[in-house]
């Protein structure tokens, strides 16, 4: 039965939360006050120049640093009363850098996604198998699957990662850079595969670069000044060339051509 408030139906928590969250590096406050709520399907890209606290947002987001004020709560749980198991199970992150390569063959790799699912007292089952191949072949690396992850190029790499995070099955996908080290057709396909799990009902926040990436992909963008401004709002009406000239200090034009929209410095 779904509960009601004042004879309303009750709306389920959203998958991430933020509330009042304030993000600090040293002395700088980079964001002030942050209110967000991560819906089931949605997608969201962070824009902002270098600097500007991206990645210590979503590691904030993730637990892995406390916030300088307010607090995060997954699937409406407060994050720091849950276990990182617990945590791993609901969340995955992908760093913006890559990490030194595992001596792992990039299935072994692959298949630590699933553990938070399994646990220490059970093996692999054929459906943990089955989620794992899968995972390899969406990002294009199951033609390597026996290869140690070390002799992949950075971009072979970088998808092994991310078919790690598809084999995790989370609901909540935090992606920091996640096109690092790939080509423009791997760029594209990736953050489309993030989109399919949002079909699903999971949800993505990721870290761009580039806004026409976010024009594509994105339901609503976050933009980070790095001085506690942030705008967030829904991709079609906040990503624009005059947002986007204040957002990088660099006067910008915006593009049209094949019912997409580009963005570059003027």
């Amino acid at each position: 039965m779904t509960g009601t408030t004042n004879g309303s139906p009750s709306r389920p928590p959203a998958l991430l939360s933020a509330s009042a969250l304030s993000v600090r590096a040293g002395e700088r406050v980079l964001i002030a006050s942050l209110s967000l709520e991560l819906k089931p399907g949605e997608f969201i890209a962070v824009l902002g120049r270098n600097g500007c606290g991206k990645s210590l947002t979503l590691h904030t987001l993730a637990g892995l640093r406390a916030p300088a004020a307010g607090h995060v709560a997954l699937a409406g749980r407060d994050l720091g009363t849950l276990g990182r198991a617990e945590i791993a199970r609901r969340m995955a992150l992908l760093p913006q850098d890559r990490e030194d390569a595992l001596p792992l063959s990039v299935y072994e790799t692959t298949l630590l996604g699933r553990h938070p699912h399994i646990g220490w007292l059970r093996g692999e089952s054929a459906e943990d198998l089955r989620i794992v191949s899968a995972a390899l072949a969406r990002m294009g690396v199951e033609h390597c699957a026996a290869r140690a992850l070390g002799t992949l190029s950075g971009g072979e790499q970088r998808r092994a990662a991310m078919a790690g995070l598809l084999a995790q099955q989370p609901g909540v996908f935090l992606l920091d850079e996640p096109t690092n080290h790939l080509d423009l057709h791997h760029q594209v396909d990736v953050l489309l595969a993030f989109r399919e799990c949002c079909a699903t009902g999971a949800a993505v926040i990721v870290t761009l670069h580039d806004p026409a990436l976010a024009e594509r992909c994105a339901d609503r963008v976050l933009l980070l000044h790095g001085d506690g401004r942030w705008r967030l709002g829904a991709t079609a009406e906040l990503l624009n060339a005059a947002e986007l000239s204040a957002l990088y200090a660099t006067p910008m034009h915006e593009l049209h051509g094949g019912g997409r929209r580009a963005f570059i410095p003027a």
